[in-house]
Formats: structure tokens, C-alpha cells, sequence
């Protein structure tokens, strides 16, 4: 997965430095082209003379060292890298991403390159622990950056916690592993369904729910990362997307989404349904708004259509999942949904369960397929969930063919 890859390495001012020394050795042993960046505090720990002898290619410093005048520098290389790694991050380089700063090289790379961005932090473990450094980490995770975890052992500060960068090689697996998961829904197309729908009941009034998007945004930006073609049907919700491959179709009502999902159902291979779409609209829709009067006002609700079922109805040999928010015996109640609807597999949580449900950017699943197997996923963020749902149906539909 290394071989023939053209590899970004940024070294900021660390004393892990060295590390990163061995670290370009490695990765141009295995066959790849390597580039190194370096910071200005990384030069006073190790040469850029070492990093071109390594490499066999030359060491960029500064970003108004043009040496092509037909090309701007930091956005060649930015554009030439299949992957960008940083090692070591320091809690400075990664807080200067996270924030948008571009005031050197390396930083500026960053900002502009389009590939695939591996973070390797090295760092006091207090400064690892710092709410600042954990949020940027979170933002950048959120973004689609990947983090390789430091080890804990004895750091050059004569501290013993998290913080020492991984090792070379470990760094090399990690970068590996992750490769071989992003190409493993190539030439897969797959539907997923996300957010609340509003159901109108004047023109200032309507009916929604709590949904935010956010787990089918992250299962639709996992799935492109892995390589399919997505399609993301959204209800009204305030994101965007990170990955401008996902086409993104907005609707507002339930009606819309059964619409948009049915239009475009039978060209996937995988069909996702994430959505908290309204099981009930007001039967009546006032094109003037209601005023307020004496005594109780009932507003009469019929069921819209169940877009899970129809879909189901529909099923060729498309994998269908649904998911089942509940806050009463989850588990039972997601198998009896799983089953009704005839589904490949479900996903279902406890929405008022701590670290899961709406709103929040961790959650807590179980995943349950045709078979009744059951896995659970504990508590992690939503991004981190997605993957693994993603993993789990794969392994599914490769079981299906068996």
C-alpha cells in the first residue's frame, strides 16, 4: 500500500524529529517518493541535509523559496502528494490546522493539499491532555484528518505517560491498514438517508424531531472515503459536507424523502436509512396562520409513508439497513423492526442513553444483520461509529456471496 505512493512527510519542532528520520528511511525502502517539509524549530534538531540524503529529493524550509518560477511551490507540492504525513505533530502544528493558520511552509501545504492527511502526534502528556489540543484533535478528526496515537512510555521530558510518537514502523502499519480500508467500497454505490423531516402545519408552524444529521453525514462521508459513489438525502439540517464527491440532495418533508430515496433506489448496492423521517403529518395544512384562541386546539395527524417498508418491498439486490432510535428495550424492538421490514441489518441505539442519540457527536450502537448476530459498539464518535457500521455490513454482504 506504500509502494509507489508519493508521500508528503511534515516534521515540525519536536524532539521526536529523529524518529522522523528513520521514518523516511523506511517509507523509501518500501518503494515510496518521498518529500520532506520542515518547520523552522524542526531544522534545530535535525539538518535538512539528512532528510535529502534519505529521501534522494529535496528538503522544502520556506515558502518563498520558489525554485520553479513556473510554479508556485507549496501548492505544487500540496497538489503532487498522494498522502500528507505528520511526524511528529506538535500540539502548535496541529492547533495551527485545526485554525485555519497558514504562516509557513509546511502549514501552508496543509491547508491546501487535497490528499489523504495522517497526524502523528508527539508531545508532553499534559499538553496531550490540554482541552485545547483535544478539541483541535477533534475538529481535525471531524474533518476527516486520521490520527496515529502516540505510545506511553518515558518522554524526553522525563515524564512517563502518552505522548512518545509511535514508532516508524507502527506509523507504516497504521498508514497501511487505514490504505487498504478506503478502497473496500470502490465501484460500490450507496444511498444513504439523513437528518429530521418538518412536517408543516401553517406557514409559521410544523412538526420535527430532534435529529441532526450528523450520523448519517458521517456515514456518508465514510463511505466515500472507502471509495463508493454516495448519495446523501438530507432532511433541513445546519451542515455541510467535508467531501464534495457525496452528491447531496436536500428535501424537507417526508413526502420529499420518499420521493428522492425511491428516484434513485434501484441503480445502489447499498442503502442506508438514517433518517428520523415523521411517522405522522397534520392532516390538515392551513395556508394562513392559525391564531391563538380560547381553549384547546388538536391538530388531526395521518401517517405518511413508511420509506423503509416500500424500499423493502422494492429490494432487489440492493443491501438494505435501517436504523431503529429507541428509548425502551432497543435491542428487542430493533429485532422486531429488522424483521417486519424484511431488512439485511439494522443499527440501533438507545437515544436516551448518555453519549448517544441526537444531537451529540459520540454514539452507542448495536448492529444486527439478517442473521441475528448482534454487535455492539461502544461509546465513540459518530465518524468512528460510521466506519464500523460500514465494516460490519461489508463483511455481511461478502458473507451473503459465500
Amino acid at each position: 500500500m506504500i509502494n509507489n505512493k508519493r508521500i508528503v512527510l511534515g516534521v515540525s519542532g519536536g524532539i521526536a524529529a529523529y524518529k522522523a528520520c528513520a521514518l523516511t528511511s523506511k517509507l523509501t525502502q518500501q518503494g515510496a517518493d518521498v518529500k520532506v517539509v520542515m518547520t523552522d524549530n524542526a531544522q534545530k534538531f535535525v539538518s535538512p541535509l539528512t532528510f535529502q540524503a534519505l529521501s534522494r529529493n529535496p528538503v522544502y524550509t520556506d515558502t518563498f523559496d520558489e525554485k520553479d518560477p513556473a510554479k508556485i511551490a507549496h501548492i505544487d507540492l500540496a497538489d503532487w502528494a498522494d498522502i500528507t504525513l505528520l511526524a511528529p505533530a506538535t500540539a502548535n502544528i496541529i492547533g495551527k490546522v485545526a485554525n485555519g493558520i497558514a504562516d509557513d511552509m509546511l502549514s501552508t501545504i496543509l491547508l491546501a493539499t487535497q490528499s489523504q492527511v495522517y497526524i502523528a502526534p508527539a508531545m508532553n502528556v499534559h499538553m496531550y491532555a490540554h482541552p485545547a489540543v483535544k478539541a483541535n484533535m477533534k475538529q481535525l478528526t471531524s474533518w476527516g484528518y486520521h490520527f496515529i496515537e502516540p505510545g506511553a512510555g518515558y518522554l524526553a521530558c522525563g515524564y512517563v505517560g502518552k505522548g512518545r510518537l509511535e514508532e516508524p514502523e507502527s506509523i507504516i502499519t497504521a498508514i497501511e491498514e487505514h490504505q487498504k480500508q478506503n478502497g473496500r467500497l470502490t465501484g460500490k454505490k450507496v444511498l444513504i438517508s439523513a437528518g429530521p423531516t418538518k412536517e408543516k402545519v401553517d406557514p409559521v408552524r410544523f412538526f420535527t424531531n430532534r435529529s441532526t444529521g450528523k450520523m448519517g453525514f458521517a456515514l456518508a462521508e465514510a463511505a466515500s472515503s472507502m471509495g463508493a459513489e454516495v448519495t446523501l438525502v438530507t432532511g433541513p439540517v445546519n451542515l455541510s459536507l467535508s467531501d464534495d464527491r457525496v452528491q447531496r440532495i436536500d428535501v424537507v418533508t417526508a413526502e420529499e424523502m420518499h420521493e428522492a430515496m425511491h428516484a434513485r433506489f434501484e441503480a445502489q448496492d447499498v442503502v442506508i436509512k438514517a433518517a428520523a423521517v415523521a411517522d405522522y403529518r397534520p392532516k390538515q395544512v392551513y395556508e394562513e396562520k392559525m391564531k391563538k384562541h380560547d381553549g384547546t386546539w388538536q391538530v388531526e395527524m395521518e401517517r405518511t409513508k413508511d420509506i423503509l417498508q416500500s424500499l423493502a418491498e422494492r429490494k432487489t439486490d440492493q443491501f438494505l439497513v435501517g436504523f431503529a432510535a429507541e428509548t425502551k428495550d432497543p435491542v428487542d424492538y430493533g429485532i422486531k423492526k429488522l424483521q417486519q421490514k424484511d431488512l439485511d441489518a439494522i443499527v440501533i441505539n438507545n437515544v436516551a442513553a448518555d453519549g448517544a442519540g441526537f444531537g451529540g457527536d459520540t454514539n452507542i450502537v448495536t448492529y444486527v444483520n439478517r442473521a441475528h448476530e448482534k454487535k455492539n459498539i461502544s461509546k465513540a464518535s459518530k465518524q468512528q461509529i460510521a466506519r464500523r457500521i460500514l465494516e460490519l455490513i461489508l463483511q455481511d454482504m461478502k458473507d451473503e456471496k459465500k
